[in-house]
């Protein structure tokens, strides 16, 4: 398109912003000026894009003037604090936190699954970018439910230390190297160790039982699929993995569909990767995951326990198509069918 339009990217400096910036470069985003935002401690830091450095600044509410589009990945307060100003100012928000997910008047987009959701970011000015492992799941079970319809949905996540930061990212290496060196291992991030160990804990656990991130899994699932009616229960386990979450995947669909029927939808389903021939030992894996921009879905079979049941195996890269490239792919939604008219 020949528009250009002038995009901030809140949050600049940490694991999923900067991986928002490659995304923007990768896909040639029609970028006319690039702001980059930060806490005061990251002012002055300098950041390549298309070969060129700028400087980080500090996020402000007035940093926003004259930004057509902001994409935030600065955490939940930041996001709660500064959206609302961004949006008063004309720029159109997209927030990767879990800040405005559940508002009624802030859709809830993976591009691939639900873009006429869209048209409802003029309510308050703001997107939301689902959580992680909600997107990744979404995109491999709409054309399920499109097809079938989802009755039952039973999940159960390993997800990438990424998901926590590069804090996290940094004490996996650190403790998987002090135990090959016979060394004890230091905790910071995770309240036991992660390295050679799997935690099923993901944020704070709630008094039904269930974690923070279980729950939004839950509730981003059936605001995105539009059907509150759909039993959805998750387990989410943190394992010793630096990029890609995967997922056991359990529904069970009103109509009768076959694993071969769903084969053939997720080949032609937008997003969606097929890696399916366990004869041959090809599976997803999270190390083949890391890096591109598709949902891979494999070790898809009847579930013999109960009628209309399929199991499958989902991976993704958590902080390219679970944070960043979701983001991104919104921005360019916009800049296509609402800000570029």
């Amino acid at each position: 398109m020949s528009k250009t339009f002038n995009v901030a990217v809140a949050g600049a400096t940490g694991a999923v912003g900067s991986q928002m910036l490659a995304c923007l470069e990768e896909r040639d985003f029609p970028v006319k000026n690039l702001k980059l935002l930060a806490t005061a401690r990251s002012a002055g830091q300098k950041l390549r894009f298309k070969g060129e450095e700028i400087s980080v600044e500090e996020l402000t509410e007035t940093s926003f003037k004259g930004v057509d589009i902001g994409i935030f990945s600065a955490g939940g307060a930041a996001s709660q604090k500064y959206a609302p100003s961004a949006a008063a100012d004309g720029c159109v928000v997209v927030d990767n936190s879990a800040a405005w997910r559940m508002d009624p008047d802030v859709p809830l987009v993976v591009p691939e699954v639900n873009p006429q959701a869209m048209g409802e970011y003029t309510r308050k000015g703001i997107i939301a970018n689902p959580n992680c492992s909600t997107i990744q799941m979404v995109v491999a079970l709409a054309p399920i439910h499109r097809e079938a319809g989802i009755k039952r949905i039973v999940v159960s996540t390993y997800q990438a230390v990424s998901g926590t930061g590069k804090k996290a990212i940094d004490e996996l290496y650190n403790q998987t190297k002090a135990i090959i060196d016979s060394l004890e291992p230091e905790k910071k991030v995770y309240p036991h160790r992660i390295a050679f160990n799997c935690l099923p804990q993901i944020d704070v656990f709630l008094d039904n039982g269930y974690t923070k991130e279980e729950m939004k899994m839950v509730h981003e699932t059936r605001k995105i699929l539009e059907d509150d009616s759909m039993a959805i229960t998750a387990t989410t386990i943190r394992v010793p993995v630096f990029f890609s979450h995967s997922e056991s995947i359990n529904v069970e669909t009103h109509q009768p569909i076959s694993p071969d029927e769903v084969r053939t939808l997720l080949s032609e389903a937008p997003g969606v990767s097929v890696v399916d021939e366990p004869s041959k030992s090809q599976y997803p894996m999270p190390i083949d995951a890391a890096g591109r921009d598709e949902t891979f879905v494999g070790r898809i079979r009847a579930d013999e326990s109960v009628q209309n049941g399929i199991n499958m195996w989902v991976v993704a890269d958590n902080i390219r198509k679970g944070a960043a490239t979701n983001a991104v792919q919104i921005a360019e939604i916009l800049a296509n069918d609402y800000l570029g008219k």
